[in-house]
Protein backbone atom coordinates (compact mmCIF):
# COMPACT_ATOMS: atom_id res chain seq x y z
CA UNK A 1 0.00 0.00 0.00
CA UNK A 2 1.30 3.42 -0.44
CA UNK A 3 0.52 6.48 1.32
CA UNK A 4 0.33 9.83 -0.19
CA UNK A 5 1.63 13.25 2.24
CA UNK A 6 -0.38 16.40 1.88
CA UNK A 7 1.60 19.22 2.36
CA UNK A 8 1.06 21.22 5.36
CA UNK A 9 -0.31 24.64 4.83
CA UNK A 10 -0.15 27.82 7.05
CA UNK A 11 -0.65 31.01 6.52
CA UNK A 12 3.04 31.64 5.81
CA UNK A 13 2.96 28.74 3.16
CA UNK A 14 -0.04 30.12 1.58
CA UNK A 15 1.05 33.41 1.35
CA UNK A 16 4.74 32.35 -0.45
CA UNK A 17 2.88 30.09 -2.19
CA UNK A 18 -0.28 32.61 -4.11
CA UNK A 19 2.72 35.06 -4.58
CA UNK A 20 4.56 31.98 -6.77
CA UNK A 21 0.55 30.66 -8.49
CA UNK A 22 1.19 27.72 -6.92
CA UNK A 23 -2.54 28.59 -4.92
CA UNK A 24 -5.34 29.81 -5.91
CA UNK A 25 -7.45 29.13 -3.27
CA UNK A 26 -8.80 31.86 -0.82
CA UNK A 27 -9.23 30.09 2.12
CA UNK A 28 -6.50 28.43 4.37
CA UNK A 29 -7.93 24.73 4.50
CA UNK A 30 -7.33 21.04 3.43
CA UNK A 31 -8.73 21.21 0.09
CA UNK A 32 -5.73 24.54 -0.36
CA UNK A 33 -3.59 21.70 1.03
CA UNK A 34 -4.48 19.23 -1.51
CA UNK A 35 -4.44 21.99 -3.88
CA UNK A 36 -0.77 22.86 -3.25
CA UNK A 37 0.10 19.46 -2.79
CA UNK A 38 -1.08 19.08 -6.85
CA UNK A 39 1.00 21.90 -7.30
CA UNK A 40 4.06 21.21 -5.73
CA UNK A 41 3.62 17.03 -7.79
CA UNK A 42 4.07 19.32 -10.97
CA UNK A 43 8.10 19.86 -9.71
CA UNK A 44 8.40 16.77 -7.94
CA UNK A 45 5.95 13.69 -8.65
CA UNK A 46 8.00 11.33 -5.77
CA UNK A 47 8.07 13.63 -3.28
CA UNK A 48 6.50 16.77 -3.23
CA UNK A 49 6.48 17.49 0.03
CA UNK A 50 9.55 18.47 0.19
CA UNK A 51 8.97 22.18 -0.45
CA UNK A 52 7.48 22.84 2.34
CA UNK A 53 10.75 23.80 4.75
CA UNK A 54 11.33 26.30 1.28
CA UNK A 55 7.76 27.85 1.14
CA UNK A 56 7.59 28.76 5.07
CA UNK A 57 11.25 29.67 5.02
CA UNK A 58 10.48 32.18 2.45
CA UNK A 59 7.28 33.33 4.49
CA UNK A 60 9.53 33.61 7.94
CA UNK A 61 13.06 33.84 8.04
CA UNK A 62 13.05 36.20 4.62
CA UNK A 63 10.16 38.12 4.67
CA UNK A 64 9.45 37.15 1.20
Amino acid sequence: MRYALICPIDLHVARVSKKLGLLKRKQVDWIAAVELTGALRQLDKEDPVKYDFALFNLGIIEKF
